[in-house]
């Protein structure tokens, strides 16, 4: 009896997370990968720049991988592909914007010769037994596409992240008209995004920003105005550029992101505008308020970017006072809220009126909402669904929102990261899990941070260190110099309290040297003694365990 092959689906990122999103589909000795995107770090994860994709899977597979596709270019989607070409040598497949934005990355990480092959609406290419076509959608960034991969066993649809806006900036209006011909035509499986699954109704259309925006530059006439926005919205940098243009306002661009997605925007022609609108940050003091805009990157507060700085008046460039409005075009990511209120404090403190979403239709989402939702399902008509892009929760209210227009809950596969998933014509079941997670990027270094120097970080963090310093005799075990306390984060030393405290400890390591044999004992195992003893000490008298750094050299 003849084997039925199935289709795996291997998730390493982008289910049960906002982030690093990266699906790989295998069907037999052939691999095809959607996306490969970064996450930006958490509090727990002191020192560290991004995180990326676990790719033991793909490297234990190598030869089987056909091709990288993107659906767009948000980091979170192709923050990873430098990291994943310095390793495999794969063909990548995107639209003009996003591989413009895609090649400035590659230049940044020094990874040349990568081939990048760019595709639009309808475009089909075939990778083995993989044939894959892309349907545009609007999205929070132009060039947007979801990917329709025709495999053996049947259509798997992923949809990428979409909106269903029927009044888009430049009039490419999401091409449903493909989407159900597809879903005439049979969807085996379909995966589709689950951001904003517990939102009812449809997201706002971009153009709604657009009118609010006008209002606001009409208000704001004599003022001088500062908007911040993010920079791979290219779409409503266009809109920001017109209004501008409109109102014969100059505009300095202040970011290094935003004016490199502007030039690749541009260079793609996706982005149209006078250069003469375009002034140099550097000569804005020449141009009266009522004649400038300054477009700037930090919506969510991020600490070094260009209206954070403002903020806090560490941006010697701009200074913000009380002529000025400020726009933040933009809404906090789930986890930013504190450090986006914190710029709007400080912005309001330095007189500045500030705009924000709470107050006027600044910002729309880029991903769909329930209704919207419920249209693609009903389009595509799927037999199979997995649900992803967003936390476990989002993922489970899709499933049941799947299961209420009238799919049969055992089609229904929740993943998690490393998740294998099997698809057969009649069956979808989980299999053996990969190894997968994030692998830390800090600097230049790629993996070499990983949970014991994280621990050692937030333990600095919390408790800061202490440095024993000393000098010792191995013959006789005698202490010839010190031992010297430094502390570095733990206490102050220069006050009488401290340097009680510090007499005590080196007492302590004193006590603790004094019956070790050293003609058997390691000066490691001397090491250990000494932060036993002293973390024990503070432990018991002051209730605090600094990081212990014991350092002993032999006269």
């Amino acid at each position: 009896m003849k084997k039925i092959k199935s289709l795996k689906v291997v998730f390493l990122g982008g289910v049960g997370e906002i982030g690093k999103n990266m699906t790989a589909f295998e069907y037999g000795d052939e691999i095809v990968i959607i996306d490969a995107g970064l996450a930006f770090p958490t509090a727990d994860m002191p020192g560290v720049d991004l995180v990326i994709p676990d790719f033991t899977y793909l490297r234990q597979n190598k030869e089987k991988i056909k091709a990288l596709i993107l659906t767009h270019g948000h980091e979170d989607h192709i923050g990873a592909v430098p990291y994943l070409l310095q390793e495999f040598n794969i063909p990548v497949y995107g639209t003009r914007l996003t591989l413009g934005m895609v090649e400035h990355k590659l230049i940044e990480r020094n990874v040349k010769d990568a081939e990048l092959i760019p595709i639009s609406n309808k475009s089909v290419v075939k990778l083995g037994n993989f044939v894959c076509e892309f349907v545009h959608v609007s999205h929070s960034v132009a060039g947007s596409v979801a990917v329709s991969i025709t495999t053996p066993i049947g259509v798997v649809f992923a949809t990428g992240d979409f909106k269903i806006d029927y009044t888009p900036l430049g009039g490419e209006i999401m091409d449903l008209n493909r989407i159900a011909e597809i879903g005439k035509r049979g969807v085996l499986l379909l995966l589709s995004e689950s951001t904003n699954v517990e939102r009812e109704g449809y997201t706002m259309s971009e153009s709604v920003v657009a009118a609010s925006l006008d209002r606001i530059f009409q208000e704001a006439q004599t003022r001088r105005i500062i908007l911040a926005t993010f920079a791979s919205n290219v779409d409503r940098l266009q809109q920001i550029l017109d209004i501008a243009q409109k109102y014969r306002r100059k505009v300095a661009i202040s970011g290094r992101s935003m004016l490199n997605n502007i030039e690749i925007a541009k260079k793609v022609g996706v982005i149209n505008y006078n250069e003469k609108l375009i002034v140099d940050i550097d000569q804005i003091g020449e141009i009266a308020d009522s004649n400038l805009l300054i477009l700037s990157t930090g919506t969510q507060g991020e600490p070094m970017s260009a209206l954070t700085r403002m903020s806090t008046g560490g941006f010697n460039k701009v200074k913000i006072g009380g002529n000025d409005t400020i726009i933040i075009s933009g809404s906090p990511i789930p986890g930013n809220e504190k450090d986006v209120y914190a710029v709007i404090n400080n912005l309001y403190r330095l007189g500045a009126q500030v705009i924000y979403d709470k107050l006027a239709a600044i910002h729309v989402s880029g991903h769909a909402c329930r209704e919207e939702l419920k249209l693609i399902h009903t389009l595509l008509k799927p037999k199979f669904f997995i649900p992803v892009h967003g936390e476990y929760r989002h993922l489970r209210q899709h499933a049941d929102l799947a299961k209420l227009l009238g799919m049969d809950y055992d089609n229904i596969v929740i993943p998690e990261i490393g998740n294998v998933i099997n698809v057969t014509s009649t069956k979808i079941s989980k299999g053996t899990d990969v190894k997968s997670g994030g692998v830390l990027v800090d600097g230049l270094g790629v993996g070499d941070v990983g949970n014991i120097v994280l621990r050692d970080r937030l333990e600095l963090s919390e408790e800061g260190i202490l440095l024993i310093v000393l000098g010792l005799d191995r013959s006789t075990g005698t202490i010839t110099h010190g031992p010297e306390i430094i502390s570095r984060g733990f206490i102050y030393t220069g006050n009488d309290t401290s340097f009680e405290l510090i007499e005590e400890l080196r007492a302590v390591v004193t006590s603790a040297l004094k019956n070790i044999d050293f003609k058997s004992f390691s000066l490691n195992q001397a090491k250990v003694s000494i932060v036993k003893a002293v973390r024990g000490y503070l432990g018991k008298s002051i209730k605090r365990r600094p990081m212990v750094l014991p350092i002993i050299y032999e006269n």
